[in-house]
Formats: structure tokens, C-alpha cells, sequence
């Protein structure tokens, strides 16, 4: 997975901490809320948050490379993406039940967000 390495791990500026726990924090896309972290990891090489979209996308959960990850405010408990929330609805499908530890899954999926996004308007 060498393409792929910074997609998978916190940005160094982003302000994440190894071993905080993110469960519960509220997600901010570019353009507004998402949802709340499901479950996230911190593996280096795979490090993930998996949101919970409520309401936004019918009860969804999505899942989110870490290099996705703008920032971390603790104090307020909140991560910011650095993605839309069109990009993240228009994201390869995710079923906890499948695709958490499937390669090839992480593999399309850290595939389409390093992939540039700009529509024109």
C-alpha cells in the first residue's frame, strides 16, 4: 500500500494525539456537519474514523482515511475533514461488516479520496 501511506495516517499538523480516543467526537466536513465517530483507529498504515451520519445519510456509517483529517479540537470535541459532504456520500459504500479490515476495500477507497474532486460549479 506505499501509494497510499499518507492517506492512512494523521496529518502531523492536524493536532491528533496516538491513543486519544475520538469515539463520540462530532465530524465536520468542509461544508458542514456529518455526523459523530463511530469507532476510529490509529494503526499505523490503516489509522480510519468511522462516522455515524444519523439522519444526513439515512443511518449510515462512512469511513474516513485519517488523512482526510484537517484537525482534532479536543476542547470542543470535534474533527474537521477536509472533504465535502458530497465527496463523503459519493464514497465507495462502507459495511462495518465487511470492509473494516478488507485490503482491497481500503485500497479503492484511500484511491478516491486522493483523487481530486474539483466539479466545476
Amino acid at each position: 500500500m506505499t501509494d497510499m501511506t499518507g492517506m492512512w495516517g494523521y496529518p502531523q499538523t492536524a493536532g491528533y494525539q496516538a491513543g486519544n480516543d475520538l469515539t463520540g467526537y462530532k465530524v465536520e466536513a468542509s461544508d458542514g456537519a456529518i455526523g459523530k465517530v463511530d469507532k476510529h483507529s490509529d494503526e499505523v498504515g490503516s489509522a480510519y474514523i468511522v462516522v455515524d451520519t444519523g439522519v444526513w445519510i439515512f443511518g449510515k456509517h462512512v469511513l474516513l482515511p485519517a488523512g482526510t483529517v484537517k484537525s482534532v479540537d479536543v476542547s470542543a470535541r470535534k474533527v474537521y475533514v477536509s472533504r465535502t459532504k458530497d465527496e463523503i456520500k459519493n464514497a465507495p459504500e462502507f459495511d462495518k461488516e465487511k470492509h473494516l479490515g478488507d485490503e482491497d476495500y481500503h485500497r479503492n477507497l484511500g484511491a478516491y479520496y486522493q483523487t481530486p474532486r474539483n466539479m466545476p460549479r
